[in-house]
C-alpha cells in the first residue's frame, strides 16, 4: 500500500489505471458536510464500519485510492483491502482536510 499526498493526487492519475476508484470511508454526515470529487476518479462511498460487509462491491481490476477526514481510517482500509488480495491500493495522505487546505479551498473543513 502507497501513500499519495493529496496535491499529487492530479498528477498520479493516469498510473492508476483507466478506471480509478476513490473510496470515501468517512460516515454519511460527514460526505454531505464535504463531498469529494476528483476528476478521472469513480467515487464510491462506503463507510469504514461497513467495509467487511460490502468490500465485493469495489470492482476487481481497479486501483483504489481511499480517503477520509486525515488519512487513518482509510490507511486502515488500505491495509483491510490488501490483506484481502488487492494489489493496487492506495490512501490519500492527509485525507479530505489535506484537500482543502492544498488543493481545493471550497471543499469545506470540518
Amino acid at each position: 500500500m502507497q501513500q499519495i499526498p493529496v496535491d499529487q493526487l492530479q498528477a498520479a492519475r493516469p498510473q492508476l489505471g483507466e478506471a480509478p476508484v476513490l473510496l470515501d470511508v468517512r460516515e454519511d454526515w460527514e460526505v454531505q458536510l464535504a463531498p469529494l470529487a476528483v476528476e478521472g476518479f469513480t467515487t464510491v462511498h462506503i463507510p469504514m464500519g461497513r467495509i467487511t460487509a460490502r468490500a465485493e462491491e469495489l470492482p476487481e481490476d481497479s486501483s483504489i485510492v481511499c480517503v477520509c477526514h486525515h488519512g487513518v481510517r482509510s490507511l486502515q482500509v488500505a491495509h483491510y483491502l490488501e490483506r484481502l488480495g488487492r494489489v493496487s491500493v492506495f490512501n490519500l495522505q492527509g485525507g479530505i482536510d489535506a484537500w482543502s487546505v492544498r488543493v481545493d479551498p471550497a471543499v469545506p473543513r470540518y
